[in-house]
């Protein structure tokens, strides 16, 4: 019994702490853009593929396919 005299106001404690951690991280637009996070990894996973070297803009490519 005496453990729980100790436990209830320590999980109280963490609740309180967890929802103003919560608010705060609302009122400083960590929930806005809720689509970026997803894309990054399949956006990195293109990364990895080396890319044909573009011509530039204004140069002739003459002779090549």
């Amino acid at each position: 019994m005496s453990s729980l005299a100790f436990l209830i106001p320590v999980s109280i404690l963490l609740l309180l702490v967890a929802g103003i951690a919560f608010f705060w991280a609302v009122d400083h637009g960590q929930f806005d853009d809720m689509e970026t996070p997803g894309l990054l990894p399949v956006a990195d996973a293109d990364s990895d593929t080396p890319r044909a070297a573009e011509p530039h803009a204004g140069t002739a490519t003459r002779g090549l396919p």
